[in-house]
């Protein structure tokens, strides 16, 4: 029995996320359902992160184990299998106590918003088209680095053992058709990208200040934060393992 990483990329949109849910069609359920069809067995899969619902993924990665060997010809097949909206990218052998879950270091997301009607980014992006001051939105991005305890931007009945984060990356970009925010760190709460983009779009547009958005991250109360950015809008880009796992 081998085990193996499985990397795959996904468009969230019809999905109810990532891990497979009792009658719902997910990520999971339909790439259990491909293995089930070409192995002629059942292979259970284990998810190194969850994703909601429309929620999108340039990379992601479950882990299984398997008695048969793996070659980009199972991979091709796999794929004739999956839905449109899903790819296997790759799948690596790896060690046999290697977990795509509790050996990742970090995460990386991006949350695309756009502020002029595109019906080409409807379904990958946040239409936003109110007046937005850049540069508060990078101090507010900038506060960030200055706290550990992310309380505030973790969903209501979060099953988790501490709330603290560390940080990487917080920035915002200015594409050419659509304004991201760019985070990264070692562990991310339910929902907390969404949380963070909607509470700083409104230092963005002038609602709350820098100031009193920093002061929701020190109440610790997610009631305070705003979790109104829609799914479509979110990409998981990278998920982080260190070096020598594959």
């Amino acid at each position: 029995m081998s085990r193996y990483f499985l990397e795959v990329a996904y468009k969230g949109k019809g999905f109810s996320g990532f891990q497979i849910q009792q009658n719902a069609v997910t990520i999971q359920s339909e790439i259990e359902k491909a293995l089930l069809i070409y192995c002629k067995k059942s292979i259970e899969l284990t998810g190194s992160s969850r994703t909601d619902a429309g929620v999108h993924a340039t990379q992601n990665f479950f882990h299984f184990d398997a008695d048969i060997l793996f070659t980009p010809k199972e991979v091709y097949h796999l794929n004739a299998i999956l839905p449109s909206a899903i790819v296997i990218k790759n799948i690596l052998p790896v060690k046999a106590d290697a977990h795509s879950r509790f050996d990742a270091i970090g995460r990386e997301y991006y949350y695309h918003i756009y502020q002029q009607k595109n019906p080409f980014l409807e379904e990958y992006a946040w239409y936003y088209p109110y007046k937005i001051n850049i540069d508060n939105l990078q101090k507010a991005a900038a506060t960030l680095f200055n706290h550990t305890n992310y309380t505030s931007f973790s969903k209501k009945n979060t099953q988790v053992n501490n709330f603290e984060c560390c940080i990487q990356i917080s920035e915002w970009i200015q594409g050419k058709d659509t304004l991201q925010f760019h985070v990264k760190s070692n562990r991310f709460l339910r929902g907390m990208v969404r949380g963070l983009v909607a509470t700083m779009l409104k230092v963005g547009t002038g609602k709350i200040s820098v100031e009193q958005f920093e002061d929701i991250i020190l109440q610790q109360d997610c009631n305070k934060a705003d979790f109104t950015s829609p799914g479509h809008g979110l990409f998981l880009h990278k998920v982080h393992y260190p070096e020598g796992i594959f």
